[in-house]
């Protein structure tokens, strides 16, 4: 009886370890630029996936504090440079959890723009107060000291790693895994057999969250599944 004890209290060990990273982004502005509406249609239909996710996903790590206000780039230019309220609305509307690749992202903007332009012919070419610069982003990894093969490990280091790592991991990593999951999900699924945990994970709301948000959900949902183990 002891001896099934013990081993019931093991902890899940994984033999490939999670190396917590953080990231510097290298911003850098490209040739597309938009002096109205009509050239920031045309840009985005143009521009590379990397713009789209940089004046997208990556305004979430810019503005991780902020609970409120417009969600991405595009509609923050609408509002403040083009004084067009409704198009910045309806920009700001768009959730971008519910995309797996950006070409589908692409095209939900350009049809908002478009379709917004088509009844408002005039503020097409309505000169904007500044030009909209597209930027891109050229990510540089930095290690940090932590990582984990257990569950006990991975939580200790989440507590430990700063707000740049969560990004990092959490959201930076959708780019790379093409939108579908985050860098902590897999390795909690694959490496610790902790597939719930791991989806509810990537359910974590990254709109109403800061990213110390993300880092407490995160912590509460591996905790309580080592918990029940």
């Amino acid at each position: 009886m002891a001896a099934t004890s013990q081993r019931a209290v093991q902890p899940r060990r994984s033999h490939a370890r999670f190396y917590f990273n953080s990231g510097a982004h290298l911003l850098r502005i490209v040739r597309e630029r938009a002096s109205n509406l009509q050239e920031l249609l045309d840009a985005i239909r143009t521009c590379s996936d990397a713009c789209i996710f940089q004046h997208t996903f990556q305004t979430l790590e810019e503005h991780h504090f902020l609970r409120e206000g417009f969600s991405n780039d595009f509609s923050h230019w609408a509002f403040s440079a083009c004084n067009e309220i409704e198009l910045a609305e309806r920009l700001a509307a768009t959730d971008i959890r519910e995309f797996t690749s950006i070409a589908p992202l692409r095209e939900r903007l350009v049809q908002i723009i478009d379709a917004y332009l088509r009844k408002n012919q005039r503020a097409a070419g309505k000169p904007a107060l500044e030009p909209f610069y597209f930027m891109a982003a050229d990510l540089v990894v930095i290690p940090t000291p932590y990582s984990a093969c257990s569950g006990e490990e991975f939580a200790e280091g989440l507590r430990k790693v700063s707000v740049h790592s969560i990004y990092y991991h959490f959201i930076d990593a959708r780019l790379r895994l093409k939108l579908n999951n985050n860098d902590f999900s897999i390795w909690l699924e694959n490496e610790l057999d902790m597939g719930q945990a791991a989806e509810r994970i990537n359910r974590i709301d990254i709109y109403t969250s800061t990213l110390e948000g993300v880092r407490r959900n995160i912590l509460r949902i591996v905790e309580g599944e080592m918990a029940r183990a």
